[in-house]
């Protein structure tokens, strides 16, 4: 079990640029023949102005959302996501039902399932305590009353038997990086303002090359819409390494943000 308040003696130092997170390998001791990951990183301040629109009970961390120095710091991490694996999918399951019940899908893993509206039902993960620190800071729906790293780990973590600290390691290290990659640039120096998709674009190919652009799916909420989440599909075999250049996987959707929308600012 971990708390937000014990997060905040090293928030500090975190946003004044401590270095990027170091995570253990992360392994999959069981069901690891996939091909990809997604990273589901969310902008937060469009994910807190989507549940304010949608009339959606808002959860503490976006009722307490504050403007910060550094713009990076709303970008956010949702989760990381192992494709189907081939010995799931030989069982007679689709990619429709693995991206729906994870690892509670039957007939394997076929896992306590956690529902989205009860995350907090979900089982403890077992994370030190200093890896619970580095995700509080860059995970705002973790611990607390929200529970997100319980209902990730239990969806999409545990039956890999993913070490905690290394499932969640290697978001905190991804997150970092990105942030401080040209695509984290572009978001900050565009933080409030209107921007195109072809920008979004330019900016990921300075960070990762033409080929990563595909890799990207944006989505938005709202009229003119907003950025609210932005999922990234990374080969298997490149998680462990800095992101760069061929460590990505094209999706088969860019996602629904059309062809300009708002980097969405704290309040609006």
């Amino acid at each position: 079990m971990f708390r937000k308040d014990i997060a905040a003696v090293c928030a500090a130092a975190w946003m004044l640029g401590a270095p990027l997170a170091h995570a253990d390998p992360l392994t999959a001791t069981q069901y690891g023949d996939f091909d990809s990951y997604v990273l589901a990183l969310s902008w937060q301040t469009g994910f807190c102005q989507s549940m304010h629109e949608r009339n959606r009970n808002e959860p503490d961390e976006c009722r307490l959302q504050k403007e910060v120095k550094d713009k990076t710091g709303y970008l956010t991490v949702h989760g990381l996501w192992p494709s189907l694996p081939k010995s799931i999918a030989a069982r007679g399951v689709d990619n429709r039902r693995w991206m729906r019940f994870g690892c509670a899908t039957r007939p394997i893993p076929n896992m306590p399932e956690v529902r989205g509206s009860q995350k907090c039902a979900a089982a403890e993960t077992g994370l030190s305590l200093e890896m619970a620190n580095k995700l509080n800071n860059v995970m705002p729906g973790s611990g607390g009353t929200s529970c997100l790293e319980r209902y990730e780990y239990a969806k999409h973590g545990v039956c890999f038997g993913f070490d905690p600290d290394a499932y969640f390691g290697t978001m905190v290290r991804l997150n970092g990086e990105i942030k401080q990659s040209a695509l984290g640039t572009f978001l900050a120096e565009n933080y409030g303002k209107t921007v195109s998709r072809s920008a979004f674009n330019d900016a990921v190919v300075k960070s990762y090359g033409k080929q990563g652009v595909k890799a990207f799916k944006l989505t938005c909420s709202g009229n003119p819409a907003y950025l609210t989440e932005m999922q990234i599909a990374i080969k298997t075999n490149a998680i462990n390494a800095p992101l760069a250049e061929g460590s990505l996987l094209p999706q088969p959707h860019p996602g629904n943000c059309g062809s300009q929308f708002v980097i969405d600012k704290a309040g609006n």
